[in-house]
């Protein structure tokens, strides 16, 4: 079975918008030196642009030392002559605590000071510290109202985080075709994860119809810029044949770009692939060696497989021990077959000492997801008193039980135990069988 798709990712975006040197007002010319100097007589005689300009090669050791202390003093002067630029500067540097101590309050003092004069980047930054509560309480009403000034002024975070906000319900009611229109701005703009929750939209059909082939659209684009969640859902439509016809080639090519990024549920099913044969040659040792990147994530059915292949010594010499540790790790997880198989080894002794009580723990676990073999086995335990008391009526209900599911013997073997028990014992066995539901834990008789 594939991993599925994912859900909406659904965060906030926690990266400030950086002071970026404005256009400069000067031609950039061979001679440095004498631009320089000429730079700092205009500052020296007010002129913020030229403040602005020198404070930004301070800021990024542009042809002088890096020196964020007077980045900062001259960022300042200009600041106070209302250079909108420059109070961003001065807010983002206390915002950060470079060359000066940080201050959110007055971050947030320069930020309002810029934004007012619709620089989009500190009416972002301004958004982003009522969204977040630093420095303020937070407030979604005033982040909203920043975000949306912004994402007027075409600024793409602000689109996307003003997006997350109606995705989700922060600050407004839901709504997910305004969501829609404000995540198409940023995605034109190649912002990635926009590019990707809009793909998810059409994929799913929220706020826009849904449709595969916009859903394939965005994928791409957001695939293309290395967006690892965008590379799997990519993989998985190629994978099923949504939106285009099913190409196992191009599904391990997306699969592997997101799986050598670390993506667990892309790994499994790279490791699928090379497990089947589809797309490309079966090959053991490949398969092994994703489930294993899956698995060490926590993935539960790449332990399960993983498990089974050192069971079975499938592209790897037969492993009991390796294979009882993968089961058991997804078994810990409530992998049902883990827990089945797992079961059937402490039962046996593979691999590790023989342990009754071990094997009626995980044939439990698996029966009570329905698992019918699992069912039997534990009947055949309660019957014969093996790591348990010996317990009939137990063994009649679990017989009863996987009886229901077609089990082969398990009617018969019903049938065999109500001989040594009493008319009062199989309707209470009956009963219990009767009255449980899947998923609760099996009652005791």
């Amino acid at each position: 079975m594939r991993a599925p798709s994912l859900l909406a990712l659904g965060f906030t975006s926690v990266l400030l918008s950086m002071p970026l040197q404005a256009a400069p007002e000067y031609e950039k010319r061979a001679d440095l030196s004498e631009q320089f100097t000429q730079w700092v007589k205009r500052a020296l005689g007010g002129d913020a642009a030229a403040q602005r300009e020198l404070a930004q090669r301070y800021y990024d050791g542009d042809g002088v030392e890096q020196d964020y202390a007077k980045a900062f003093e001259l960022y300042s002067e200009a600041a106070e002559q209302g250079d909108a630029a420059a109070q961003f500067s001065v807010a983002y540097m206390y915002d950060m605590g470079e060359g000066v101590e940080l201050d959110d309050l007055k971050a947030i003092e320069f930020y309002t000071q810029a934004a007012e004069q619709d620089h989009a980047a500190a009416q972002f930054n301004l958004a982003l510290m009522y969204d977040e509560g630093e420095g303020v309480p937070v407030d979604d009403l005033k982040a909203i109202d920043w975000y949306q000034r912004a994402a007027e002024l075409g600024h793409a975070d602000a689109q996307y985080n003003l997006a997350i906000m109606y995705d989700e319900g922060e600050g407004v009611p839901v709504n997910d075709k305004r969501a829609a229109e404000l995540y198409l701005q940023a995605a034109q703009q190649g912002h990635s994860d926009a590019q990707y929750n809009l793909a998810l939209l059409y994929d799913q059909g929220e706020g826009v119809a849904m449709d595969d082939l916009e859903a394939v659209r965005w994928y791409t684009a957001a695939a293309e810029q290395g967006d690892a969640s965008a590379q799997y859902n990519l993989a998985i439509m190629y994978d099923e044949g949504e939106g285009m016809p099913v190409d196992d080639r191009r599904a391990i090519e997306w699969y592997r770009k997101a799986a050598e990024q670390g993506h667990p549920d892309a790994q499994y099913n790279l490791a699928l692939m090379y497990d089947e044969g589809e797309g490309t040659k079966v090959d053991d040792a490949e398969a092994i060696n994703w489930y294993t990147f899956a698995a060490q994530q926590g993935h539960a059915s790449a332990q399960y497989n993983l498990a089974l292949m050192y069971d079975e010594g499938e592209g790897t010499p037969e492993d009991n021990q390796a294979a009882i540790r993968w089961y058991t790790a997804a078994a810990e997880q409530g992998e049902v077959n883990a827990q089945y198989n797992l079961a059937i080894m402490h039962d046996e002794g593979e691999g590790t000492p023989e342990d009754n009580q071990l094997a009626i723990h995980w044939y439990g676990k698996a029966a009570s997801q329905g698992e019918g073999n699992a069912m039997f086995n534990l009947a055949i335990m309660h019957m014969n008193g093996e790591g348990t008391p010996v317990n009939t009526p137990m063994a009649y209900m679990l017989f009863a039980l996987c009886a229901g599911q077609g089990v082969e013997g398990a009617r018969n073997a019903r049938d065999i135990v109500a001989e040594d028990l009493s008319a009062s014992e199989v309707k209470r066995a009956q009963r219990a069988a009767a009255e449980w539901q899947l998923g609760e834990p099996l009652p005791a008789l």
